[in-house]
């Protein structure tokens, strides 16, 4: 639809050859309007009004909104944000064409006309998340993982490959390309966008919505975008504006440089607890300053992947030379690079390192403060220095492995490397030897850690060592974070290069597994010739995803596994990914670190996290002489020659030429035709969904909740990896005793994530991590809950209660602490919720994303009174609730609160957490994808 252009901002801008319609931002004038000292986030957002105002959904009163922005107030004006485009990755985008496709289904079921469910913004996927690391430290873990994931992923891949043919403008990129983020950032993003509509050739900023929270990333390129659940995904492609209130912004002013031996990780890590304590939910972030100029793009990627760690909605860098060096280094054409620099200085977009924007807020960092640090053991803002992470773990362990005893800590216990020529392949089917020396690690805590509890392990190659708490089992250089980062990766590939020379082997306890996120990487690594160390260390290729930090990591040593299960020893992972999260990385794994890769393979050498970097040797060299970290590390010149060397655009050329095409292994998978997908009862991937089973055309009125039964009582910072299901599945679990009686052997079990397009099994998994605490069941850790149906009141599993509550009529609630739902853009924590029989979640406060979800799965989110929460009010979740003034919603307004009242008494005002007029209309449909079908419907 053309734009109504109530500011007469259509204009024309001429680039070489080609014109290109634009709305100018300095059209939008007037008393009280000063757009030019917006800061860029927002003015991205005013284009985005300008050329979509249609009178309707978007009025000249929300331009002059946003034109008058007042950055003192709080948000309450609520704006239509239609972003350019829509990013998926598999885990999440599977359950997106599930939809799509049933949607299909659901309008021809109600008359309408099926292809209207179509994706009207381009949509593009990336099979990044569904790739384990089955094989590691070999030759040809690659090949081998590559051919498993094909295996047990086929019916997955062949309904991706059939929604490639059936919707127009949704695009594939196969598996073993790269990481949705970084493929993102080096070949999608656009940073100015240009589109055909009506015969004319616009240009805009490109912006997105995307599947995965970490859609961040690509705010270092200038481009506004962030992550959403997979149902407000659906509602964007379908042509569906995100509902937003005009945010607050906080500008975060840069200054001076990074020193040596500091890298991007660390930066990373400290803007991550500086933001995460200053508070910027529901904001957001945007970097300023003559800091700015000086950080490379890389860095800037970096940090804008972990705004949801911070927890804002976006941490964006402005435009400028920085940027167009980086999209030529990349393979973009020199008439998109120039397009990106003429609209940026056209409009206002281009940073100017001397200005400082209007800020709701201010934070400052001068970069040269920056010092090595890691984080851990458990959330990605818990920064802890590198030279006090000893002590930091030490003080950490007692609550991992019980009370704190006196004993010999590990500076003692160390007794010799592993020498020899290589170290141990864990592939199974592979021995190195059966004469390797016995080993020593003895990882208790002395001065206030739990007592040191050595379990002697003996490999089947004949290695023997002594495994103890604190062991490092699993570092893993993965993840979008850094391993779309040359100095970081260009740093641990020269340290690994520097510690083969010396004689150093990573310890043989320790799964090592290398999964850069682009085919750049090991394009740049072969031509530098560092391939061959990191090999050397066990750091062997295992595939271009996510892997260890989804918690694909795979099985960890056969022999180590069953020392830690069998001696409850609380083990480490060390990984450079953003998410650490309990019971996320691997199921025999405690306590998680995230670190910069150059870290990440130190601590493969030291094999320990209850050893000092940088005072403790690491090692012996060939002459027996200890190796410290100092004599290890690369230094900047060194990184930086190398990049030079090694780095090109033609890599990038080559690498994203062909990128939606795939290998013979995607090429060759039999694809279903068709409009409509013809569903195969017996799969066990892919079933049509309940969301739309006897929906009329009209909503029902909603209605108040009666005889509520709590189903989880949680505590602070429950987040969606607690809620939604991921990683692998158990025998003995509701999911995994329904793919057994579905003939289902358990070695083909796969994964959570890789079967969420499976609602029967997704809903089995809701609430199943491991490390859950529910209240209403104490004493139990995992998916467990008492069932108030049974007159014992026994505990049981979250689904089975689930299932007796919903066969005896009861609706459900979930009480909760502070920051529930952080972390991923999971849609499936929703969708789990609702199909479990949640009618309602109150919580002390939400995580910005899996409120609105629960929204759009017909959730009502509910926040206790300020300064209270289930403690202060008494709950213990044996009550019965109800909950009323809901019913308002049907006259068209949004309550402030409504009124909960207990059997037991208790009675308070809920918040309604019911943010926009747009939510509203959501919750009245019974969900966002109700709502965007009727729409269709009646148009």
């Amino acid at each position: 639809m053309a734009s109504k252009n109530s500011f007469g901002a259509k204009s024309t801008l001429d680039v070489g050859e080609k014109s290109y319609e634009i709305f100018r931002l300095d059209a939008v004038t007037g008393e009280g309007l000063d757009v030019d000292s917006l800061p860029f986030s927002l003015k991205v957002l005013l284009e985005n009004l300008l050329r979509t105002e249609d009178g309707a959904n978007i009025t000249a009163d929300d331009i002059k909104a946003l034109a008058g922005w007042d950055e003192t107030a709080q948000p309450d004006k609520e704006i239509q944000f239609t972003p350019a485009r829509v990013i998926m990755q598999d885990f999440t985008g599977v359950p997106c064409v599930v939809d799509l496709a049933t949607m299909r289904e659901a309008m021809a079921d109600l008359g309408g006309d099926a292809t209207k469910i179509n994706p009207l913004a381009p949509a593009e996927m990336v099979i990044d998340h569904s790739v384990m690391a089955d094989v590691f430290g070999t030759p040809d873990a690659f090949e081998r993982n590559v051919e498993i994931e094909y295996e047990r992923n086929r019916e997955r891949y062949q309904f991706l490959r059939w929604g490639q043919g059936a919707f127009d403008d949704f695009k594939v990129v196969p598996p073993g390309t790269g990481i949705v983020h970084q493929v993102n950032i080096e070949h999608l993003a656009r940073t100015v966008f240009t589109r055909e509509v009506d015969g004319e050739l616009l240009a805009y900023p490109d912006t997105c919505v995307g599947t995965d929270s970490h859609t961040t990333m690509v705010n270092g390129i200038g481009v506004v975008g962030w992550g959403v659940g997979g149902i407000e995904a659906e509602a964007a492609m379908l042509g569906q504006p995100v509902s937003m209130l005009i945010p607050r912004v906080v500008g975060f002013k840069l200054s001076g440089e990074l020193p040596e031996g500091s890298t991007a990780t660390d930066l990373v890590l400290t803007i991550t607890e500086m933001v995460r304590k200053h508070g910027v939910v529901g904001k957001f972030v945007e970097f300023y300053g003559p800091g700015v100029s000086a950080l490379p793009l890389a860095n800037r990627a970096t940090i804008g992947n972990m705004s949801p760690e911070f927890g804002s909605t976006i941490a964006v860098f402005p435009i400028d030379e920085e940027t167009t060096t980086y999209l030529r280094l990349t393979g973009r054409s020199e008439e998109q690079i120039a397009l990106v620099e003429a609209y940026a200085k056209e409009q206002g977009l281009w940073l100017d390192p001397s200005a400082e924007p209007r800020y709701s807020e201010k934070l400052e960092l001068d970069l040269s403060t920056v010092v090595p640090s890691l984080a851990g053991p458990k959330r990605p803002q818990d920064r802890v220095l590198v030279s006090e992470a000893k002590e930091s773990f030490r003080a950490a362990l007692v609550d991992y492995a019980g009370e704190a005893q006196d004993t010999k800590g590990y500076d003692e216990a160390v007794e010799e490397s592993f020498p020899g020529s290589d170290a141990p392949s864990h592939d199974p089917k592979q021995s190195n030897g059966e004469d390797a020396p016995r080993q020593h690690l003895s990882a208790a805590a002395a001065d206030g850690g739990r007592a040191s509890n050595p379990v002697e392990v003996t490999l089947e190659d004949g290695t023997t060592f002594t495994l103890d708490h604190g062991a490092v089992t699993i570092a893993s250089i993965t993840s979008c974070t850094n391993t779309s980062n040359p100095s970081v990766m260009i740093g641990a590939a020269l340290l690994a290069k520097k510690a083969v020379e010396k004689g150093l082997q990573r310890k043989p306890w320790v799964k090592t597994t290398l999964a850069p996120g682009s085919q750049v990487v090991s394009d740049y690594y072969n031509k530098a010739g560092l391939t061959p160390y990191l090999d050397k260390l066990g750091f062997n290729l295992v595939g271009y995803g996510c892997v260890t930090c989804i918690g694909n990591s795979g099985p960890l040593i056969p022999e180590v596994s069953a020392a830690i299960n069998e001696n409850d020893l609380a083990v480490v992972s060390v990984l450079s990914g953003n998410r650490n999260f309990e019971g996320r990385i691997s199921p025999d794994i405690k306590m998680n670190y995230l670190a910069s890769p150059p870290l990440v393979v130190a601590y493969a050498l030291a094999g320990s996290m209850d050893v000092d970097l940088f005072n403790d040797a690491l090692g012996t060299d060939n002459d027996g002489n200890p190796v410290y970290l100092k004599d290890i590390w690369p230094s900047p010149a060194e990184v930086e020659e190398t990049i030079r060397g090694a780095i090109n655009k033609e890599m990038f050329a080559e690498s994203y030429a062909d990128v939606f095409k795939g290998d013979e292994r995607w090429r060759s998978l039999p694809t279903p035709e068709g409009k409509i997908f013809t569903w195969d009862e017996d799969s066990t991937y892919v079933r049509k969904p309940p969301y739309f089973e006897g929906m009329p055309q009209e909503p029902a009125p909603v209605t108040d909740i009666d005889g509520a039964r709590v189903l989880l009582k949680l505590g602070d910072s429950v987040t969606t990896d607690h809620i939604s299901p991921a990683g692998s599945i158990k025998a003995d679990s509701p999911a995994g005793k329904y793919l057994a009686e579905h003939g289902v052997a358990q070695r083909d079990f796969n994964s959570y994530g890789s079967r969420r397009g499976n609602h029967e099994v997704m809903i089995r998994g809701t609430f199943a991590n491991i490390r859950l605490r529910n209240q209403v069941a104490p004493g139990t850790e995992g998916g467990f809950t008492r069932d108030f149906t049974q007159d014992d009141a026994r505990v049981t599993t979250v689904y089975d209660a689930a299932e007796n509550y919903a066969e005896a009529g009861i609706p459900l609630v979930i009480l909760a602490g502070k920051e529930y739902g952080s972390g991923s853009s999971r849609d499936w924590a929703a969708k789990g919720t609702s199909l479990l029989g949640v009618k309602a979640v109150i919580a002390e406060s939400y995580e910005r994303i899996h409120r609105s979800n629960l929204i759009g799965m017909g959730v009502i989110p509910l926040q206790f009174p300020e300064g209270q929460n289930a403690e202060s009010l008494g709950l213990s979740g044996e009550e019965t609730f109800a909950i009323s003034g809901i019913t308002a919603l049907n006259e068209g307004t949004t309550p402030r609160t409504v009124k909960v009242t207990t059997d037991t008494g208790v009675e308070f005002d809920a918040v309604v957490r019911i943010d926009t007029p747009g939510e509203a209309n959501y919750y009245r449909n019974g969900g966002i994808m109700q709502f965007v079908l009727r729409n269709l419907l009646r148009s």
